[in-house]
């Protein structure tokens, strides 16, 4: 029996009852006409008080000294979040950004309107120190988990205002981390400000129209010197989200004195551009359109034309793409956090909906088939929290300079894998999720699809499944293997006290991983085609095998549960996605191609 959870029994089986016992004609037939049924709606309260294992894993992780405080802050914004800022979120949906580019004279403004709401966000944002936790570091290197629990919160209520704070984080730590923070003080104390008047968001400008991300042949932008680090930027940048941000870093090629610019990633360098002048007006930027996309129709996102844009070239010439590599490592992480608070945010709904709907004579929490499909959702949510929580408290070490060689390689490994492993789990698990509402599911006045929609940018975003896979494969041939020599040290340090592991019971759990790492190590030795062909298989499986080891650690630790050993347990059901080696070869490949464009007209392929 398969139950469908959104739809009532039709009305007219309850219409002899009713006829019998009406009074009038016309009281007869008014439920006929109008209905007597209305869905139970589900309620958000306090994400922060409902979400069990996200407390949980924090007094996990936290000292006693900074877990009370932290928790103080989060469950007075968990409040607020659940009443102001999840209708100011809404309002941002239904009132998008707008874009009137000439006046009624004729003149160009480009003046781009956003909501009061979205407006409202950037103040809240600012007052909770959403980025200023982050560089404050009240709580050392924990601040980073402090502040990325906050985001967790905030993603799903805030209207996609997550998405510039993703980038002014970013760009806070790219003048940190290139020790710009004296040079560039008016600037970086307004990233980091929690004065709603000063508080400034950055854009992040890179694609281009031959680009995506392949920047170093999409690059087509250029920058003529004005004097000294001034420059005059030229160029179409065909993405640019957060339009209405004050600042941005951004990507050119230099002319030199005979008007050549130098090919490829060597030709690169990066731009500081302020996108409005001392009194207001636009730096020779022009918004020539508006994106149309499927989903953060409230973030607006737009064509620009940089037309002379007076902008200040950041480090060496030529060397933009290593530049920005601080920046993508945080966008990345707030990529992975906003998809697993998405993944939250729709089970917190799906749950509370589940004690309110009947169905079949029962709620829907008490129909087992319903309940075993949400606890499926519940396990890859509780594995991709993990993940992320994980690598934002290497974060916090690795700036603070705690970290270990050990914990800066799993940082740099685990980052894009953690950003396309959550970012596809968050789209099975928001899918799934939306059907647990039945009809309700697929209804926009509801506000359940904009979840969905604005979900399905998050694989696609700060590099595509692909993209993130193929960067795994740097990762390892640039540190000569170290990174998988640090998750190896890793899985071993977790799965060595055999004693204690038969003692709780996992030692089958850890005899998994231990195999799990061992296949993903010994594939990773093979060469040429195999392993890039490979690529996506292996970044996901590297993603279950890290997740599984601390998880394993979760369940060890002395504040573990009963949840926590049937979380590793059921995780531990699963397999990796590697296959057999011909499974990736020249043959295999070409019978990929061959499927694929099985009657399509192209002559590239024989």
């Amino acid at each position: 029996m398969q139950i469908r959870h959104g739809f009532s029994l039709p009305f007219f089986s309850f219409l002899p009852a009713i006829v019998r016992n009406s009074s009038s004609k016309s009281d007869t037939f008014y439920p006929a006409r109008h209905g007597s049924f209305s869905q139970a709606q589900p309620n958000l309260y306090n994400p922060f008080i409902e979400d069990a294992y996200l407390r949980h894993y924090l007094s996990y992780k936290l000292p006693n000294e900074v877990r009370n405080d932290v928790f103080r802050d989060l469950e007075s914004f968990g409040a607020r979040v659940s009443s102001e800022i999840t209708i100011l979120g809404r309002e941002a949906e239904i009132n998008p950004p707008t874009l009137h580019q000439y006046d009624g004279w004729g003149i160009r403004i480009d003046k781009l309107a956003t909501s009061e709401a979205w407006r409202k966000l950037h103040d809240i944002s600012a007052e909770e120190g959403l980025v200023a936790i982050g560089y404050d570091r009240k709580h050392s290197e924990w601040s980073r988990l402090h502040q990325f629990s906050k985001l967790f919160l905030f993603s799903p209520s805030s209207g996609l205002y997550s998405c510039p704070l993703a980038m002014t984080d970013g760009a806070a730590r790219l003048i940190e981390v290139m020790k710009l923070k004296d040079a560039m003080a008016p600037t970086y104390n307004r990233l980091t400000s929690r004065d709603p008047s000063s508080f400034w968001t950055s854009g992040q400008w890179m694609t281009e129209k031959g680009g995506g991300s392949d920047v170093a042949r999409g690059t087509a932008s250029y920058a003529l010197l004005e004097n000294g680090d001034r420059y005059r930027l030229h160029g179409y940048k065909w993405f640019s989200s957060a339009t209405d941000a004050d600042m941005a870093f951004t990507l050119a090629r230099v002319q030199d004195e005979s008007g050549q610019v130098t090919d490829g990633t060597e030709g690169i360098s990066l731009f500081y551009v302020e996108t409005r002048d001392n009194h207001g007006s636009m730096n020779n930027i022009r918004i020539e359109r508006l994106k149309n996309k499927l989903g953060t129709r409230q973030l607006p996102t737009a064509e620009l034309l940089l037309d002379g844009t007076l902008a200040q070239l950041i480090g060496e010439k030529g060397r933009g793409i290593s530049l920005i590599s601080p920046m993508l490592l945080i966008t990345r992480l707030h990529n992975t956090i906003s998809a697993v608070a998405s993944m939250r945010r729709m089970l917190l709904l799906s749950r509370d909906y589940a004690t309110k709907r009947r169905a079949f004579g029962k709620f829907l929490v008490e129909h087992s088939l319903h309940m075993r499909t949400l606890a499926e959702l519940e396990l890859e949510t509780r594995g991709c929290m993990v993940l992320a929580l994980e690598l934002t408290a290497l974060l916090g070490r690795e700036e603070c300079g705690q970290a270990t060689k050990e914990e800066i390689h799993l940082l740099r490994l685990f980052t894009p894998v953690a950003k396309l492993y959550t970012a596809k789990k968050a789209m099975s698990v928001m899918s799934e999720g939306l059907e647990s509402f039945g009809g309700q599911g697929y209804i926009e006045d509801n506000g359940l699809p904009t979840l969905f929609r604005d979900a399905q940018v998050l694989p696609i975003w700060e590099g595509t499944t692909n993209i993130m896979s193929l960067d795994v494969l740097r990762a390892l041939q640039k540190s000569n293997g170290e990174v998988l020599e640090a998750l190896v040290s890793k899985v071993d340090r977790v799965t060595c006290n055999q004693e204690k592991l038969q003692f709780l019971g996992l030692e089958a759990e850890a005899e998994l991983i231990k195999n799990w790492t061992q296949s993903v190590t010994q594939f990773s030795e093979e060469g040429g085609n195999v392993i890039v062909t490979a690529a996506r298989d292996f970044a996901i499986s590297l993603g279950q095998v890290y997740t599984g080891t601390l998880l394993l650690e979760k369940a060890c630790h002395s504040s573990a549960n009963i949840l926590d050993f049937a979380t590793l347990k059921r995780w531990c059901k699963k397999s990796i996605p590697l296959r057999r080696i011909e499974q990736y070869d020249d043959n295999s490949c070409s019978l990929d191609t061959h499927l694929v464009m099985d009657g399509h007209r192209s002559t590239l392929i024989r």
